[in-house]
């Protein structure tokens, strides 16, 4: 597979995790699960399928110096850098000429630089298999088997079963259904057809132009410009003169939903996107009464009475009789919520948005 490529998108200044999350240090540059940023764990695990010289990282130029920092090992033309935010769809786009213009005969998986993936073997044996089947000119997701009715993720409905691979059967993907109602989400569930959509896609570089070309033709007349100057003194220019021509648009709404020949693996690779606390909760290990410590508290948190419980501080924290919440506390705010409305983090997102105020963003 030496044509082999993982594009880890890594421009995401998103708040979820908000108050810890910020434009400046979003989740990927966090150490969330253990002692390594969560762009660090999305390259360590492509190792040993991906050399590094084929692992491209696609990020916004406020992030690429700490992203560089994360990996040093990765080399420094790798760092595909967007002058400014314009959504997945463009930024996908532009890594796509890069590594085409390297390599036509380039196969890419697009990879996230901020999720969870537990079984790691398996999330590469996946990969492997999704290399073979994008050689029959396939798009390729990965559809991971939903274990509740989550209304926060997009879902898939497989199809019809076309083979297997290396023990990993894939299907059509007959139709993409973006974030549901609870009631609908309820009955994909049970109907045992539908995956969460991972947002993670496998395809040769050849096939995905040629999406591009016949689903934006805008985009992709710009594509060719850029790819016509990378190799030349004049690029950056051409690259800051063009790049707002593009709209700004999910890779999902500009190609994914109108794609030809996508096909879905549906598998079990202990994933999560890591959206919300509460997901960041389920995922770390507790002690006997549930509870999860982060930071200084990790030493100087005194529960009484207390289950089910995240807290994250530098301080001395006390609970008493307190079940169920998140607590988390940096150096200019302290929030507090139940477990389960932590979701609603980015409605006080949008009102200090709203409220301009932007230093505590």
């Amino acid at each position: 597979m030496e044509h082999y490529y993982a594009l880890i998108l890594g421009g995401g200044g998103g708040t979820r995790l908000w108050p810890l999350s910020r434009q400046e240090k979003p989740k990927q540059m966090l150490r969330l699960i253990d002692n390594t940023t969560m762009f660090q764990a999305a390259v360590r695990r492509l190792q040993p399928l991906f050399p590094v010289e084929r692992i491209f990282v696609s990020t916004g130029h406020q992030y690429v110096a700490q992203m560089r920092a994360d990996a040093p090992e990765l080399p420094r033309e790798n760092f595909i850098v967007e002058p400014s935010g314009r959504d997945s769809g463009p930024a996908v786009a532009l890594a796509l000429a890069h590594i085409h213009q390297r390599d036509p005969q380039a196969t890419v998986a697009i990879l996230t630089s901020d999720h969870f993936i537990r079984k790691e073997d398996t999330f590469r044996d996946v990969l492997e298999a999704a290399y073979h089947i994008a050689q029959e000119g396939k798009i390729v997701t990965l559809g991971i088997k939903p274990d509740t009715p989550a209304t926060e993720f997009g879902y898939i409905e497989r199809g019809a079963k076309l083979g297997t691979v290396a023990g990993f059967n894939y299907h059509v993907a007959a139709r993409f259904t973006e974030k549901p109602d609870k009631v609908r989400a309820s009955h994909f569930v049970a109907s045992g057809r539908y995956s969460w959509n991972s947002g993670m896609f496998i395809w040769t570089t050849a096939r995905a132009l040629g999406e591009f070309e016949r689903q934006q033709p805008a985009w992709y007349a710009l594509l060719q410009t850029l790819q016509a100057a990378i190799d030349t003194p004049n690029y950056e220019a051409v690259l800051n003169e063009i790049w707002l021509q593009f709209p700004k648009k999910s890779l999902d709404y500009a190609i994914m939903e109108g794609a030809r020949d996508m096909v879905v693996i549906p598998t079990d690779i202990g994933w999560n996107d890591i959206g919300s606390w509460a997901a960041l909760f389920d995922v770390l290990d507790k002690d006997g009464l549930g509870n999860v410590a982060r930071g200084q508290s990790a030493d100087d948190w005194i529960a009484l009475d207390t289950h089910d419980t995240f807290v994250m501080s530098e301080k001395r924290i006390v609970t008493i009789g307190v079940e169920d919440l998140i607590v988390v506390e940096t150096k200019d705010v302290l929030m507090i919520c139940r477990k389960e409305r932590s979701q609603d983090i980015k409605e006080v997102v949008n009102y200090l948005r709203e409220n301009n105020q932007d230093d505590y963003l």
